[in-house]
């Protein structure tokens, strides 16, 4: 069997080209550019990497972008009163605080203090309940690219099996609700699941976002499995791989993502979706209580 890529970098230029036209339509019907404010705590090195890619973007479909970096010593209620300021600017349509944040800061506390209609991350409880109950308005950014991945297949998802291995809050636990949304049968495989190699080998569309290089090994994999790779992890000679064992895989899935420049570069994209629909979100109901 042919192993097809997912390209991910070019489903990802169509996204934000895409949207940077929305950008040009909404900005040509005299409303201002929408704003996309990103906080970075500290000084992690990927983490600065992955915040300039969304100011890259940004600047490239037109979005205005406002980075903001605090020490890694900013006290908790300071980052607080940053984002209560965000929230309350009427100039602010998106606010992203990028993850991990240093320990002494609860991750948790933080996210609930965006205003859930800010949220373009689609990380807040309000967001995932929207999504948990079929109405989602602002979705977790990296599942809802893995959607536009699958749907450049051209596969029905309807009835598939799908097993995602993770189930972090983030990706895990929202992805496998896309997928139900889509009609699959899913799976969600965590630190406890029993004989992982066995619910991986049933599934259709196999996710995986764990963070453990080569985890879902090769020989798992159904014949003619969609396998989509989230990990991104940098091995110690520097070189970055996923959590699929990848040459292995190829061959026997139908189609896979690469890492890099599979799931990744749609990350951003939708970020950016997300952002120029939180604005019209936002001007829409500002106009319907004025």
């Amino acid at each position: 069997m042919t192993t097809r890529l997912i390209d991910g970098k070019a489903i990802a230029a169509d996204v934000q080209a895409r949207v940077g036209r929305g950008v040009s339509e909404w900005v040509a019907g005299h409303h201002r550019r929408p704003a996309l404010v990103t906080i970075l705590v500290g000084n992690d090195p990927a983490s600065a990497i992955y915040v300039r890619k969304k100011h890259e973007a940004c600047d490239a479909i037109g979005i205005e972008s406002r980075p903001v970096h605090l020490p890694a010593a900013t006290r908790a209620a300071e980052l607080l009163a940053y984002i209560d300021a965000c929230n309350a600017d009427d100039t602010v349509d998106g606010i992203l605080v990028q993850l991990p944040l240093p320990r002494h800061i609860d991750t948790s506390a933080v996210i609930e203090r965006i205003r859930p209609d800010k949220d373009v991350d689609g990380f807040h409880p309000y967001n995932i309940g929207r999504l948990a109950q079929r109405i989602p308005v602002l979705r977790p950014c990296t599942p809802a690219g893995i959607m536009e991945l699958l749907r450049h297949t051209g596969i029905d998802l309807h009835g598939r099996r799908a097993c995602v291995v993770g189930a972090s809050n983030h990706v895990g636990r929202p992805m496998a609700m896309e997928l139900l949304l889509a009609g699959a049968t899913v799976t969600v495989c965590h630190r406890f699941t029993q004989d992982l190699a066995h619910h991986v080998a049933d599934a259709e569309i196999v996710v995986a976002a764990v963070g453990k290089p080569g985890l879902v090994k090769g020989e798992w994999l159904r014949a003619g499995a969609i396998v989509i790779d989230v990990g991104i992890n940098r091995m110690p000679d520097g070189h970055l791989c996923g959590d699929v064992a990848y040459d292995p895989s190829s061959g026997k899935a139908a189609w896979i993502t690469p890492v890099p420049g599979g799931v990744g570069p749609m990350t951003v994209a939708m970020l950016m979706h997300n952002t120029l629909e939180a604005c019209r979100l936002r001007t829409m109901k500002a106009g319907s209580l004025a």
